[in-house]
């Protein structure tokens, strides 16, 4: 199935089969990286004007950017909104906002849009998955196994050996 959207650019929209949960639109060619641990969440990399688009088209509901203002080069917020999607926002700079404090906010949030249609970004996917980790070690009771496969299929990777430290100590 495929789908031609009005005037947008070819990386909006590609010619390759697409899930019909996003519309007809293959994500996959649009996000880098793109990561799809569930049919309601996608993981992906920085955003940008046309990234959003997809995301609204795909019937995305709610974007949770984890990248602090720095990071981002336009107006995220707004553009997300004028898209007709929620938007939440909470800056992971690194290593050092990993913090349980941050961790429990992002629980927050993901329990406040409960079944909505979400993608979740940061630079790379990488802090994304470590929020989910440790989301599910300390919040939810996960064994350590399982939050880190759960936080490899968000997209973590180099903040790996970070959050399994901090997986280690109890909370």
């Amino acid at each position: 199935m495929t789908l031609n959207i009005d005037a947008q650019s070819s990386t909006d929209v590609d010619a390759a089969p697409a899930s019909v949960a996003d519309n007809g639109i293959n994500l996959s060619k649009v996000l880098e990286p793109y990561f799809r641990p569930d049919e309601q969440t996608i993981v992906c990399g920085a955003l940008d004007e046309s990234r959003v688009k997809a995301l609204a088209n795909a019937g995305v509901e709610l974007v949770i950017n984890l990248q602090p203002d720095d990071e981002l080069s336009f107006d995220e917020a707004e553009a997300v909104t004028r898209a007709g999607m929620y938007y939440e926002q909470l800056p992971i700079s690194g290593a050092q906002d990993l913090k349980q404090l941050n961790i429990l906010a992002f629980d927050n949030i993901l329990r406040q849009y409960h079944g909505k249609k979400t993608a979740l970004h940061c630079g790379s996917g990488n802090r994304a998955g470590a929020a989910i980790a440790l989301r599910a070690g300390w919040l939810r009771g996960r064994k350590m196994d399982t939050a880190m496969a759960r936080g490899r299929s968000h997209g973590l990777a180099g903040l790996e050996q970070e959050v399994h430290n901090r997986l280690l100590v109890p909370r």
